[in-house]
């Protein structure tokens, strides 16, 4: 055991001396290692950040949003429709809700309007997300204008900012009155943008949603389940679409690590040469080599693992946030919170080092079998 123990070591310390000797070599895959891995591990990373953010944040959304379709397309709500849904059993409570969107042609960008069940501002009043803020320098008492359905300017005066820590759902939004509301969108009286509702028994969502169906043919009732679907589908399918076009820079990386590895100098061969003819097995030329891929796997794949941590949880992964968030006018400004999936570093390991080392055994193994006297006539 001793004996094995010694052997290894000896050949490690062939290893770290044989890396010294090529450091230009290796200093320059060490950095492409590291590269490919910091991409790899930023869009991952981000991707997995965005959605548990957003499963967090839906968390407190409404179990079940009734809407009502007209022409596959939404329309506004009857607002008898809710004593209708309050009388089916298990129901607790319904309510409606008020919001839309309108597009700032000044800004170029579209803002959330929408009345809060709690506290809404005053007539005249509004409260504006931070983004909205930044983006068009407002400040409290200042004054917004803008046009409502009917051509008429609509005056408001910013009373307050929401915070910064709520940007993440809060920077395109405007809170208004419901009479505000209502003047500016020529909603009636009568109707609303949708209802919510609230059930006893989360098992019986899918049930109620079906007897809301049925009872009133027109609506379409979307449970919270579903909703956090969605935005995971959303956030694997932008995420998907940046890691296929980084695939491609891993394709490049493989053949890069290959050429590397298959492409050994003439002083390389002849180390190779020298090994065998004074003893060395073709099992401890491969460990030199195996060791030495390691090492460089290693620390590549931990640098480029703490570059990615940084850059999405430091940085907002800045690189990568618009073609992940989405292509808005206005961005959210927030700082993720730092979250790893140990089940991302285990896949981001294998589609790193086992490439790498696949590239690298093989083209050795060949180097290892050549008979050392071809090689030391070189």
């Amino acid at each position: 055991m001793s004996n094995l123990i010694e052997k290894q070591r000896s050949i490690l310390d062939f290893t770290l001396s044989s890396l010294m000797r090529r450091k230009a070599k290796n200093i320059s895959l060490f950095l492409v290692y590291s590269l490919v891995v910091f991409v790899l591990g930023s869009a991952m990373f981000f991707t997995q950040a965005m959605k548990r953010e957003a499963s967090l944040i839906l968390k407190e959304a409404p179990e079940m949003v009734i809407q009502r379709l007209l022409c596959g397309r939404y329309e506004p709500v009857p607002l008898d429709y809710l004593e209708r849904i309050k009388n089916i059993r298990g129901v607790i409570s319904a309510d409606y809700r008020l919001w839309g969107y309108y597009y700032d042609p000044a800004a170029g960008s579209n803002y959330t309007l929408m009345v809060p069940r709690n506290n809404p501002p005053a007539r005249g009043k509004i409260v504006i997300g931070n983004g909205i803020a930044r983006n068009r320098m407002l400040y409290r008492e200042d004054i917004l204008s803008f046009r409502g359905y009917n051509g008429i300017n609509h005056n408001f005066e910013v009373d307050d900012i929401l915070s910064s820590e709520s940007e993440l759902v809060s920077a395109d939004l405007m809170l208004i009155s419901e009479e505000d509301f209502r003047d500016f969108f020529g909603l009636s009286p009568a109707a609303a943008t949708d209802i919510v509702a609230t059930v006893r028994n989360q098992k019986e969502l899918i049930t109620i949603a079906n007897k809301i169906s049925e009872l009133l043919p027109d609506t379409r009732p979307v449970i919270r389940d579903e909703m956090i679907r969605t935005y995971d589908s959303v956030f694997d399918w932008r995420g998907g679409i940046l890691i296929v076009l980084i695939s491609m820079a891993m394709l490049s990386f493989v053949i890069f690590a290959w050429e590397k590895a298959s492409g050994l100098s003439a002083e390389e061969r002849r180390e190779i040469g020298i090994l065998k003819a004074i003893g060395w097995e073709t099992s401890d030329v491969i460990a030199v080599k195996t060791y030495e891929g390691a090492i460089i796997s290693f620390f590549s794949f931990c640098t480029g693992l703490l570059l990615a941590y940084g850059h999405v949880f430091f940085t907002s992964a800045f690189l990568f946030a618009p073609a992940l968030k989405g292509w808005s006018v206005i961005y959210p400004d927030f700082r993720i919170t730092p979250y790893i999936d140990p089940y991302q570093v285990v896949v981001l390991f294998l589609l790193t080092v086992v490439p790498y080392t696949a590239a690298t055994v093989v083209p050795s193994w060949r180097s290892a079998i050549i008979d050392p006297d071809s090689v030391m006539r070189l």
